[in-house]
């Protein structure tokens, strides 16, 4: 297994990376309070059976992911490969006015978790952060994507706010809140 940059050789294989969510875990939000004393808890509590969901990447990011790989747009790609074929990659572009690094995708192909390509894949992403002086690593999950939440604690990332309308006016109903997390360097 090697963890290296994408090229553009690469590209058309990341579309083959089973990025299925499968969790058996819910992060229940709640909301106390209004106004300026408003107050969030997340609770994970256990769902009735297995949440099973496609994960594909999104054409926004998509489209990133090819200008950063092309070389048009500022950025990192990097992969994991397993006999030349990608099993992991992780996206992400600068964020000059917050000095951030913004994960935009994270996805380990479901044959090959819990072996620590994820991890390995964040590390090296916080390392050339870091190297090129950016004061964090900021990245973003749906509190339904309990593994994901659960790999950037894991990493060193702490929950920094919550979105409870960044898809729709009803992501708590939903349970699609969109969890913000940094890495920080101080």
């Amino acid at each position: 297994m090697e963890i290296r940059p994408v090229t553009s050789a690469d590209l058309n294989q990341l579309m083959e990376i089973d990025g299925t969510i499968e969790t058996v875990d819910f992060l229940f939000i709640e909301q106390a309070g209004q106004g300026a004393e408003t107050r969030w808890t997340l609770q994970p509590r256990p769902l009735r059976q297995k949440q099973t969901a496609p994960n594909r990447i999104g054409e926004e990011h998509w489209f990133a992911i090819r200008q950063i790989v092309g070389g048009a747009d500022e950025g990192m790609v990097l992969m994991a490969d397993h006999q030349q074929l990608p099993v992991a990659m992780v996206a992400a572009q600068p964020r000059p006015q917050r000095n951030v690094l913004q994960i935009l995708d994270l996805r380990v192909d479901y044959d090959f978790r819990r072996q620590g390509l994820g991890s390995a894949l964040l590390f090296g992403i916080i390392q050339q952060a870091r190297e090129k002086g950016y004061r964090a690593v900021a990245a973003s999950a749906d509190s339904g994507n309990v593994p994901g939440v659960q790999l950037l604690l894991k990493c060193g990332f702490e929950l920094c706010g919550l979105d409870t309308h960044r898809h729709s006016n009803h992501d708590l109903v939903k349970e699609a809140v969109s969890l913000f997390f940094y890495a920080s360097f101080d």
